[in-house]
């Protein structure tokens, strides 16, 4: 494994890759086996992955359960937990109003989302306490005096924000000093490269999470897919459908040829495509099984050549649109 020592969060050296837990929750991803994932992070943390990261909307706090029950069986002091705020069914204004989802970035919501997660985990702190998508009803200074009091009461360590522009990050950041960015970054998904570069130069690291594209970089599609209807897949990631179906599988065509070459498999040539890039702190990768958690930590016994690295850009320039909504999923 390899590990990054993190800038502005003082004292966290993290594994460049991290358990990420949407499709645990059971949030439309299909069938879902509870053992088999808790052996799935157990598996990622004794191939030396030290992050997992979960949210109340996944599957409307039932990752967080997991994650939790798989966090009993491990040495809470030596795994850093992310998790986030402001944007599921548990808020208070989803709880209130009965709807499903709601963001809710009020300060009193976010004291009591905190105090809700830490329960589901089983925890009496949380590492890195991300904002997941921002409350435009809500001033942001309001949040961040939130984040504030709850660092000061030492239940969260550091603060981060999800799916948030340079402006916002930066207005945030007068309030409360923002250690870590979560966006969404891969082969397929590359609008937030400057941001992210950016972030860097700022000392704010970055989580990026759909790092194999929703499983779409692993090989295991080959022909459009049909999902259930309430799969992400069918919506917040757009590529499983023409045309960019067939645009990333020309992608897929040059990375079958450097897994030929090597002897990898795609999952571990996407990964590496984006751990190797300085501005890439970890790479949040869903699992479900021990095969998948074992294969995935394997990545970083080997490393992409800049010659493979600059046959795949080429590939992606070529063939894939990052304008428009492709620049944002």
């Amino acid at each position: 494994m390899r590990y990054k020592r993190f800038g502005k969060a003082f004292g966290a050296e993290v594994s460049a890759l991290s358990v990420g837990t949407w499709a645990i929750g059971g949030a439309g991803y299909g069938e879902v086996n509870e053992k088999e994932s808790i052996e799935a992070i157990h598996a990622m943390v004794a191939g030396g992955v030290n992050l997992i990261d979960t949210a109340p909307d996944y599957g409307t706090g039932n990752s967080e359960l997991v994650v939790g029950k798989a966090l009993k069986g491990l040495q809470r002091d030596k795994v850093f937990v992310s998790t986030k705020v402001c944007a599921s069914g548990c808020t208070l204004k989803a709880i209130r109003t009965g709807a499903r989802y709601a963001r809710d970035g009020r300060y009193e919501d976010v004291l009591y989302e905190c105090e809700q997660s830490l329960r589901r985990l089983g925890t009496d702190y949380i590492d890195f306490y991300f904002v997941h998508w921002p409350d435009l009803n809500t001033p942001f200074s309001e949040t961040m005096d939130a984040m504030n009091t709850l660092k000061k009461q030492g239940k969260i360590r550091f603060v981060g924000l999800s799916n948030f522009n340079r402006k916002q990050i930066l207005e945030c950041d007068n309030v409360c000093s923002i250690e870590a960015i979560q966006p969404p970054y891969s082969m397929v998904v590359r609008g937030e490269e400057e941001l992210m570069k950016w972030a860097k130069q700022n000392r704010i690291d970055t989580l990026t999470y759909g790092s194999l594209g929703a499983g779409i970089l692993t090989g295991a599609f080959r022909t459009p897919p049909e999902f259930g209807p309430r799969d992400p897949r069918n919506g917040f990631y757009p590529f499983f459908k023409e045309p960019r179906f067939g645009k990333v599988m020309k992608v897929l065509e040059v990375m079958d040829a450097i897994s030929e070459e090597t002897g990898k498999p795609l999952a571990q040539i996407a990964i590496n495509w984006s751990t190797q890039k300085d501005y890439v702190s970890t790479a949040l990768v869903g699992v479900r099984n021990v095969r998948e958690a074992e294969e995935n930590c394997a990545t970083f016994d080997w490393m992409l050549t800049d010659e493979q690295i600059a046959r795949i850009d080429a590939a992606i320039a070529e063939h894939l649109d990052f304008d428009g909504a492709d620049r944002r999923r």
